[in-house]
């Protein structure tokens, strides 16, 4: 057969009565994928690829073994004898296909911005100031890594060559393509420079194709922070995928096949993750995530500290399979000499030789180690980012002597030789300087105690919760809050927008249309009652997404378009309409019942109803206020859906513009919700009051005006209540810019003081979220939180009032 591989998937597929579009729903690997296995298009294949389609499919294990050595004898391998051991073809860094129209377009505009983010944050960094501080590596020990024939995809027999496995930062790309499983792991202790080769890794893999294939067919480097992935949880895939609908909202436009840009990129072998922070995993998590990167043949970069990986390598019984491993090692004496002195600028200006002055004496006895606290200092200045920090430390704060590091009373070991450096690299950053005008968010010349507490703070927060996270996530700072106060802050938020427009609308009332006096007590009475029954009802809401554990605000991926091409562009599946449908249909019912009641409580308390109608009118006022609410809310919602379409490509390239985004896209939302749900609830009751007249033995009335009224209060109060307490935007402004401020966690500008920490150099921006710039000052700054006595709990933390008294403490 010209091709039996894909025959015989394409059987086993008919066996089982499945199109390629279901089996390809039920296996989780893309139409085209399945559509260029069974025609033979695609030459090379992934062995998870074939163990998902093969679990899709159901079949035995015979079958399953078959379908993969049939796969296997159709890989093609270089010229010669067939009965001779030869090299199989190492796996290409690009699809097999390349890829055609807006894929490929996704796939060159995403190299683009990755390139222009990490040079930015590159220069963020001042790695080229004075020069990149040398980050060489060599091979790792031999049970960190897998044969080298495996590396090397040798057919059996074959005898491997000889790995050359270092190099420094420069050579890194080559030493990537010269590792024919093109799957690569990079260990070395912390702050050793992983991230910083990781960067340079990914700029100059941009800047450089392979010549042996088009430009477009090169996968796209992209770096994915995976210090949160649950892997029992979430798969690989799900993990790309979510990162890249994050960072690149864009890519959420569907292909023709229906799937999302992002999902169509990693399908089709365009992305190459290079998956920093292995060791930032919980502990108990890092041999079910070895577990599952080894159920893959994904291309790929791991990094990871040294004794993290290992003990990860040995409850798993293996390394990353096909992977060659290096380790990083550390910076010499003579690194120091030749770096630090070049930091000196005042001691050249001031006439010093060839720059030297500050740094004389410790690198003289850095050089002799003729004590052990040279030895000791020697050692933490082996990694790159103790030299930074000991750099701005001193070499960049006037009057500071680094000598004082070799005081064995005051730094014993080497544990207080680092933390005396973490303790002191805020402070030095918040040192007193000229205001800076960039953007639109302003520096400003703060306190450094009072910097490092909220940066403390927010450092604690990213504790909470069983593994922790890395991500600074703008749209997360509420989270911080314990759970029962979030709703709590739901049910008052919700219920006073439900008040303030009980309030507005009946004084319209009472000034157009209403023919009696007002009676400020019962309009009192009226709000208030709605304000109750109004938030007890959003906070069911809020507390049955805290039971499901599901977060009750996310970033919206997409904005609000009304042309023909966004929305031909931005389709959403019909499920996620129907979902729209069915919460705001559940919502709106509960909100409507309850408005019933209040509306009937205040004309009871008034003596506008005899008490033989009671009944009967507060009946008919649930049979009618309830479905017309609830159809009115989950048809407006549903519509909403049928107007996103995803966002510009530049949308979410700071965590600043995502915010921007969300709060132009929440505004539209509320301006598309408010007249939605007044003429909807005005019509839709007057259809649900036709119908109601048919089986209920008494009259239902709806007067328009009355109709308008009631809408107009469903209308502004729900709306409002929903993009304040259920929209990211919203949570943001009720909660990090209200209330933590209050509570004097959070400073009142909370935008500018994170756009401020970053030009500082304390925090980075990663895609849509900052991260502290090591994950050892986040741990240093979260634990000097609770030291000082600030957080009860690593999960959860009440501050202090606005009136009472915090300390500065570190």
């Amino acid at each position: 057969m010209t091709n039996e591989p894909g025959t015989f998937l394409r059987q086993l597929r008919r066996r089982a009565r499945l199109t390629q579009e279901q089996l390809a729903e039920r296996s989780q690997v893309s139409v085209s994928t399945i559509r260029r296995l069974e025609t033979g298009k695609s030459t090379d294949h992934r062995l998870r690829t074939l163990h998902l389609l093969a679990e899709a499919l159901e079949v035995d294990a015979e079958e399953r073994h078959r379908l993969t050595a049939i796969f296997d004898e159709a890989q093609p391998g270089p010229a010669g004898r067939r009965e001779e051991p030869v090299q199989s073809a190492p796996l290409p860094l690009a699809p097999a296909e390349p890829p055609t129209g807006a894929l490929s377009d996704a796939a060159a505009s995403l190299a683009r911005e990755v390139g222009r983010r990490w040079q930015r944050e590159e220069r963020h960094r001042r790695v080229h100031d004075p020069f990149p501080l040398p980050v060489r590596y060599q091979q790792a020990p031999a049970d960190l890594m897998d044969r080298p024939e495996n590396i090397q995809r040798l057919r059996p027999g074959a005898v491997p060559r000889d790995l050359d496995l270092s190099g420094e930062l420069r050579s890194v790309v080559d030493t990537y393509r010269s590792v024919e499983s093109r799957r690569l792991v990079v260990l070395g202790r912390a702050g050793s420079g992983k991230s910083v080769l990781a960067i340079k890794f990914v700029l100059d893999l941009l800047a450089v194709p392979t010549s042996s294939v088009p430009a477009s067919s090169v996968p796209v480097p992209v770096i994915f922070s995976i210090g949160s992935w649950d892997p029992l949880t979430t798969t690989l895939r799900d993990v790309l995928v979510d990162r890249l609908l994050r960072d690149h909202p864009h890519l959420a436009h569907r292909t023709t096949d229906g799937a999302t840009l992002a999902g169509a990129l990693v399908d089709g072998d365009l992305i190459l993750p290079v998956l920093d922070g292995f060791d930032e995993l919980a502990e108990a998590l890092r041999g079910p995530a070895l577990e599952a990167l080894n159920a893959t043949s994904l291309p790929l970069v791991l990094t990871s500290r040294r004794d993290e990986y290992a003990q990860a390598v040995r409850q798993v019984h293996a390394p990353l399979v096909w992977a060659a491993c290096i380790e990083l090692t550390d910076l010499t004496v003579e690194d120091l000499a030749a770096y630090l002195p070049r930091t000196d600028r005042l001691s050249a200006s001031s006439g010093g030789q060839h720059g030297a002055g500050v740094w004389d004496a410790v690198l003289e006895r850095l050089r002799v180690r003729d004590t052990p606290a040279s030895v000791r200092l020697g050692q933490v200045l082996g990694t790159p980012l103790m030299v930074t920090l000991t750099r701005t430390m001193y070499g960049e704060a006037p009057g500071k002597d680094p000598s004082e590091l070799f005081d064995t009373t005051l730094f014993p070991t080497e544990r207080h030789l680092e933390e005396h450096l973490l303790a002191g690299f805020v402070p030095a950053l918040y040192r007193h300087r000229a205001p800076e005008r960039v953007d639109a968010y302003g520096q400003v010349d703060r306190d450094a105690g009072q910097a490092e507490r909220w940066l403390a703070y927010l450092a604690h927060s990213l504790t909470r919760g069983t593994h922790g996270r890395q991500d600074l996530a703008w749209w997360r700072l509420g989270e911080s809050v314990r759970v029962s106060t979030r709703i709590l802050h739901t049910v008052l938020l919700s219920g006073l927008c439900m008040a303030v427009a009980t309030w507005l609308v009946e004084l319209f009332g009472y000034a157009f249309l209403y023919t009696r006096e007002l009676e400020p007590a019962t309009l009192l009475l009226q709000g208030a009652l709605a304000a109750l029954l109004s938030g007890l009802a959003f906070g069911l809401v809020h507390c049955a997404l805290a039971l499901s554990g599901r977060p009750a605000a996310l970033p919206s991926r997409v904005r609000l378009g009304f042309s023909a091409t966004d929305r031909r562009v931005g389709r959403r599946p019909v499920r996620q309409a129907l979902t729209r449908f069915a919460a705001g249909l559940l919502a709106g019912s509960v909100l409507g019942i309850g408005y019933s009641w209040a509306d009937f409580l205040v004309r009871m308390l008034d003596d506008q109803f005899p008490d033989t109608e009671s009944s009967s009118i507060v009946t008919s006022n649930m049979l009618v206020l309830g479905p017309t609410f609830g159809l009115t809310a989950g048809l407006a919602f549903g519509l909403l859906a049928a107007f996103e379409a995803p966002m510009d490509i530049a949308a979410a390239a700071t965590p600043m513009r995502l915010l921007s985004v969300n709060r132009a896209t929440a505004v539209r939302q509320l301006l598309v919700l408010v007249p939605a749900i007044t003429l909807g609830c005005a019509l839709g009751g007057y259809v649900v009051v036709r119908l109601l007249q048919q089986v209920l033995p008494w009259a239902v009335i709806w007067p328009l005006e009355w109709a308008l009224l009631v809408g107009a209060v469903g209308g502004l109060g729900g709306a409002t209540s929903y993009v304040l307490a259920f929209t990211a935007w919203g949570q943001w402004v009720t909660v990090a810019r209200i209330w933590l401020p209050l509570t004097r966690r959070l400073p009142w500008d909370t935008v500018a003081f994170l756009e401020d920490a970053y030009r500082r150099g304390v925090l980075r921006q990663t895609g849509a979220v900052y991260q502290f710039r090591h994950i050892r000052l986040q741990r240093h700054l979260a634990q000097s939180y609770r030291g000082a006595g600030h957080g009860r709990t690593a999960t959860e933390d009440e501050g202090s009032p606005a009136g009472g008294s915090a300390p500065a403490g570190r």
